[in-house]
């Protein structure tokens, strides 16, 4: 009897074993690569690391049996640097999925390391739509916003209010030469005239003779097709200049709040921008960007930050429901499964890896009209899902049938 009890005892510990293995850990390994030094380290940097660590910690995923580290790196917005990062991490250290990735021309590099290599990646830092355009790719997710979206928000909403003249200032790299294609087909579509464009280097720190070609042009508005820090310093030249005050307006096509943050709303105020998440839109994103602040220095998340949030909480039911971490199963589900998440609340990923939500148009406030440090947005409109980004079957993606 006694050699009974034991050896149903060693069965049952065998049994509990094997169940413990079957529900043992998927290790998932997270990689966000960004601008951790330069110009886009506020709107990126580790407050995206900050963003994934709290989806992880909001998803429960260790409870959930997916053990989840992650890792990050400067891809110093070089092309050559953000793909030999992304091979490494790939090849060597055993990441599944790369995320955020700022800079245009490092995103498309990174995404076709990512094809190359059969992995994840979930941009939500770059802007360029030729991601799910031309260069689309069957590994890669663009969240948060892109350049078609941000000229037919900002663009279509100047030249409606009379901005039908327009004279580019223009990154030159992937994004700007995007942002500004983008932009001149909109307002050419509502009836506007693009009547030049000059192109500055990334990472510019002297505007004056680009502001003095844009005042010359006699155009009614100046689109500024950069971001982060060359349009704060596009935007601080044109107050020096007097732009606004000889009549011509500024139309920042792609401005955080962080950027707006660090401009001051003294300078700020009017700007019309469009955003696809601000903290103060509703109580899911306030407490989400309460927490965040606790923990990023009392800084509010850009949109960028808020997408690596939704974007690995997304990649992680899809993990939980496959039980797997395939990168082609966990892809496929993810455009299968509706997306939800508190800062950006139901949308889809389409075919072509586009992610489709609402965008909104907002006008940076008066001093007068502010309540506080962070409270800088007053919403002008929504732009429904189905608008606010170009249409599947116009994007030239080879993944779109039909």
């Amino acid at each position: 009897m006694k050699f009974k009890s034991l050896v149903s005892l060693a069965a049952l510990c065998g049994a509990l074993a094997l169940g413990s293995a079957a529900q043992a850990q998927i290790q998932v390994k997270l990689g966000v690569l960004n601008d951790r030094s330069g110009l886009y380290a506020d709107l990126s940097g580790e407050g995206s690391v900050v963003a994934a660590r709290m989806a992880v910690e909001d998803f429960k995923a260790a409870e959930k049996g997916i053990q989840v580290e992650i890792i990050s790196a400067d891809h110093q917005n070089k092309p050559d640097i953000g793909a030999t990062i992304a091979r490494r991490w790939y090849d060597q250290d055993g990441v599944d999925v790369i995320l955020d990735v700022p800079t245009s021309s490092v995103a498309l590099a990174v995404a076709q390391v990512s094809r190359d290599k059969n992995k994840v990646f979930i941009n939500s830092g770059a802007g360029t739509s030729d991601l799910t355009g031309s260069a689309c790719s069957p590994n890669t997710i663009h969240w948060t916003y892109d350049t078609w979206a941000l000229a037919n928000g900002t663009g279509k909403a100047m030249v409606q209010r009379g901005g039908n003249t327009w004279f580019f200032i223009t990154a030159d790299y992937a994004f700007g030469h995007a942002l500004e294609r983008d932009t001149s087909a909109v307002v050419t579509k509502n009836g506007g005239k693009v009547l030049g464009s000059v192109r500055h280097p990334l990472s510019a720190t002297d505007f004056s003779s680009f502001l003095l070609s844009a005042q010359s042009s006699g155009a009614k508005v100046i689109g500024l097709a950069n971001a982060g820090g060359d349009t704060i310093n596009a935007i601080k030249a044109a107050a020096d200049f007097g732009i606004t005050q000889g009549g011509q307006s500024l139309a920042g096509l792609l401005i955080f709040i962080n950027d707006i943050h660090a401009l001051g709303i003294q300078t700020a105020q009017g700007l019309v921008l469009t955003e696809a998440f601000y903290w103060d839109q509703n109580d899911g994103t306030r407490a989400f960007s309460k927490r965040f602040a606790e923990r990023h220095g009392g800084a509010m998340p850009s949109m960028v930050q808020g997408g690596v949030y939704a974007g690995v909480l997304h990649y992680l039911k899809a993990v939980e429901s496959l039980k797997d971490k395939d990168p082609t199963k966990v892809i496929a589900k993810m455009k299968e499964m509706p997306t939800d998440d508190p800062l950006f609340g139901k949308g889809k990923i389409r075919a072509d890896g586009r992610k489709i939500h609402d965008m909104y148009l907002f006008e940076v406030k008066k001093p007068a009209e502010s309540k506080g440090e962070w409270d800088l947005y007053k919403l002008l409109a929504t732009i429904p899902a189905e608008e606010a980004f170009r249409p599947l079957n116009e994007g030239g993606c080879p993944l779109v049938k039909g």
